[in-house]
């Protein structure tokens, strides 16, 4: 059987000084020194903020003109992608398929681990190959050790038929040459060696957030700082959608609850419709004719 590649040059498999006496440590040491190494990722946030603001530029004209946001990952980092594509559309009410998260043994890994899966560098590409990929699109590669061959292959895919592509890493290493993007978060040794879902695993977490939560801002999908594109669809988001429309409008919040039904249960057009003094029908209108941006359909300014 032939040897795996050695990987102990890679920064989040070697081992942590501070944390060698582990098994010996009470509980009380054990949370402070979780909490004592997770500071670095904060910091490892902040020395990536370059490399992830020149990522979302990149991505960002096709995003918006309706290309898609596409995670590919193996183990933690794959999970973290589905979970991120699986949250844009209730928090965004984002299309289906436009943020797409992508997983080396499919959703089956998402609760069982399937390790071996991600050693094929050609196990993406029949997923990747079903959503015909253009250059509208953006495929990012998510990796701790930036090793991975499902990722890594999956990038080169996405590269060959003209997609956007990145890798999102925690260690130091070269660009890959089809990645047209690199983010290093380096978040250091694990506490646990080799444990990529602690520290890598919350970095990974944080630049998710930042580039879909982003992209959808520049895609006018927050006014101010309220998810105005949510649908009022359980108990949950009714009392939300109410709260943003009486913040917009000033109403109360049984008159915000009335204009929400007339609405359809969409708060812009609530917005819209209130503030401008028009129906439904109308202020739908102004917000397809203003791309969907609050802002620019509330403006007095001809959409």
């Amino acid at each position: 059987m032939s040897r795996p590649p050695d990987r102990s040059h890679i920064l989040t498999e070697q081992r942590n000084p501070r944390t060698m006496n582990l098994h010996a440590m009470s509980v009380a040491e054990c949370v402070a020194l979780i909490a004592q190494e997770d500071r670095t990722v904060l910091v490892a946030m902040e020395k990536a903020r370059g490399p992830l603001a020149a990522l979302i530029e990149a991505a960002e004209p096709g995003f918006v003109s309706g290309g898609r946001l596409v995670y590919v990952g193996a183990g933690t980092s794959g999970r973290l992608g589905v979970l991120d594509a699986s949250e844009a559309p209730p928090t965004f009410q984002v299309e289906a398929g436009r943020v797409v998260g992508i997983i080396a043994g499919g959703d089956a890994a998402l609760r069982k681990s399937s390790e071996t899966k991600e050693d094929d560098p050609r196990g993406a590409r029949e997923e990747l190959a079903a959503l015909a990929l253009s250059a509208r699109d953006t495929v990012i590669g998510i990796a701790a050790g930036g090793t991975t061959p499902y990722v890594l292959g999956a990038l080169d895919f996405a590269a060959g038929v003209g997609a956007l592509t990145a890798l999102v890493a925690c260690t130091p290493i070269e660009r890959p040459a089809s990645a047209r993007h690199l983010v290093v978060l380096e978040t250091g040794p694990e506490v646990i060696t080799g444990s990529t879902r602690m520290k890598a695993g919350t970095a990974t977490k944080l630049a998710l957030n930042t580039i879909s939560t982003t992209l959808m801002i520049r895609e006018g999908r927050v006014y101010e700082n309220l998810m105005v594109d949510l649908r009022a669809t359980n108990d949950k988001l009714r009392d939300r959608a109410a709260r943003i429309v009486a913040t917009l409008t000033a109403l109360d919040r049984e008159a915000s609850f009335a204009l929400l039904d007339k609405a359809g249960g969409a708060v812009k057009t609530a917005v819209v419709m209130h503030r401008l003094e028009l129906d439904r029908g109308a202020a739908e209108a102004r917000l397809r004719g203003c791309g969907g941006r609050l802002g620019k359909a509330l403006s007095n300014l001809a959409p």
